[in-house]
């Protein structure tokens, strides 16, 4: 496996992160904790999780599995702060306050001395970003965090941050993580261009576009059972039109025809787009995570390139997987 940097650090991770927002929702914790571990034995170093996953549980799980495990040092450990965390009006956001305590209540839960990478789970517009930054930066010079980086931000944000972080001194972004997959490529508009430019690590979530891509949606006006669509609702449903359920079994007939497993195929076209370091994957049982492993290995030939261009253009949508980040005014239609 050929391991890829992250960013401009000298940091090596393979080229698939291991998401972890299923744990606990609906995965249970035994099946959570293997699939841990097997993706170690496999290669994968990078967990991604977050403070808002199940309120902290996920982190809990995952500190609890590598301590008991003594593989800690085997992993990159990346989680978020943003969402809320209480009641009150500091308990969100990306203000000084609320992130030294989220991270200090992350590095708890996650019974470890630090985290490999910290990120903003979404960008704030009203909190000047030297605030954020000089926060930030204390953390990495405490030792509590290593690097920092972003999710679901638009480009110029995280360029913001970037020559923020140059003129005064502060640790700087090395990645983002934003919504990516053969149904939404918006972000090779603006946002790819850009990390390329500034050798900003991606780390893209839902590259199967919630299961659209894999064939889980065979008729496009109903939601299968377990399926994220329908047990969360919500933004969750709302990607899911009809129209985009049409294209992805357009796209799972051409896999099929071409010989491929369309799961592997999704995640293979993410991994291997000019600009990706890995995709976040996020299985909720041992055997998916079994399923997808040989991804690691493998190279998106040419031709399904080209074919998966001619069915969702380069830079266009069919489905909204930016219908979480408020500063994304786009709406796309639903039919």
């Amino acid at each position: 496996m050929e391991y890829r940097n992250l960013g401009r650090t000298g940091v090596k991770i393979a080229p698939l992160a291991l998401g972890t927002d299923n744990i606990l929702n609906p995965t249970p914790e035994d099946v959570s904790r293997r699939m841990i571990l097997r993706a170690l034995d496999e290669g994968i170093n990078l967990i991604d999780t977050s403070n808002s996953y199940r309120q902290g549980e996920a982190e809990r799980v995952i500190g609890e599995a590598l301590k008991e495990s003594w593989r800690r040092d085997e992993a990159f450990i990346a989680t978020k702060a943003h969402y809320p965390t209480g009641p009150g009006p500091n308990d969100w956001g990306n203000s000084r306050l609320h992130l030294i305590r989220a991270c200090e209540d992350s590095l708890r839960r996650l019974q470890t001395d630090h985290i490999d990478l910290y990120q903003l789970h979404r960008p704030v517009f009203d909190i000047p970003i030297e605030e954020t930054l000089s926060a930030l930066t204390d953390l990495v010079r405490q030792g509590r965090i290593r690097y920092i980086g972003s999710s679901t931000a638009p480009a110029w944000k995280v360029l913001e941050g970037i020559l923020v972080s140059e003129l005064k001194g502060y640790v700087r972004f090395v990645s983002e993580q934003p919504p990516y997959n053969l149904l939404d490529r918006r972000i090779e508009n603006e946002l790819i261009p850009m990390a390329q430019a500034y050798n900003l690590a991606i780390l893209p979530w839902s590259p199967l576009a919630m299961g659209m891509l894999a064939g889980r949606y065979a008729d496009q006006y109903l939601r299968p059972e377990g399926s994220r669509a329908s047990l969360r609702g919500g933004i969750y449903a709302e990607r899911v039109s009809p129209r985009a359920v049409q294209m992805g079994n357009r796209f799972v007939r051409l896999a099929r025809e071409a010989g491929h497993d369309p799961a592997r195929l999704a995640i293979l076209w993410v991994k291997d787009q000019p600009g990706i370091t890995a995709p976040i994957i996020g299985p909720k049982s041992v055997e998916q995570l079994e399923h997808l492993l040989p991804v690691l290995d493998m190279k998106l030939p040419e031709d399904i390139r080209a074919a998966c261009d001619a069915l969702v253009p380069p830079g266009s949508a069919v489905a909204n997987f930016h219908n979480s980040a408020s500063w994304m005014k786009m709406q796309l239609g639903v039919g």
